[in-house]
């Protein structure tokens, strides 16, 4: 992930980030295509995270795809989990997530299956 002070220019101050974590989380409001996405991001125990979510609908392929570009360095591979059913937690039903474990290679599948 990129150092979020990068982006500071999106970050909204003061969204219940400990000051301790600044540096290592943050909150950020992004116009993208005419939308607002709302972006919560953290690099901490050894996690790369990143929330996105629209007002009133999931963002798209396209603002996944922009965020994960902003967010993450261009070499790094990172992904969404479609965890089972019981582990399910849905706190806004417009948000979609983008992870990246740390200290951890993720084994692709063959390019010409992509």
């Amino acid at each position: 992930m990129r150092d979020l002070t990068e982006l500071n220019k999106y970050r909204v101050d003061n969204y219940h980030i400990p000051e301790r974590d600044y540096p290592f989380a943050g909150y950020f409001r992004i116009v993208h295509n005419g939308a607002v996405l709302r972006v919560i991001a953290s690099n901490d125990g050894g996690w790369d995270h990143v929330s996105i979510s629209l007002a009133t609908k999931c963002p798209r392929w396209e603002d996944m795809e922009f965020v994960k570009r902003l967010f993450f360095k261009e070499n790094e591979i990172c992904w969404q989990y479609h965890v089972a059913v019981d582990d399910h937690i849905n706190i806004h039903p417009y948000t979609l997530h983008i992870w990246r474990k740390h200290d951890f290679e993720m084994p692709l599948p063959p390019k010409e299956f992509v």
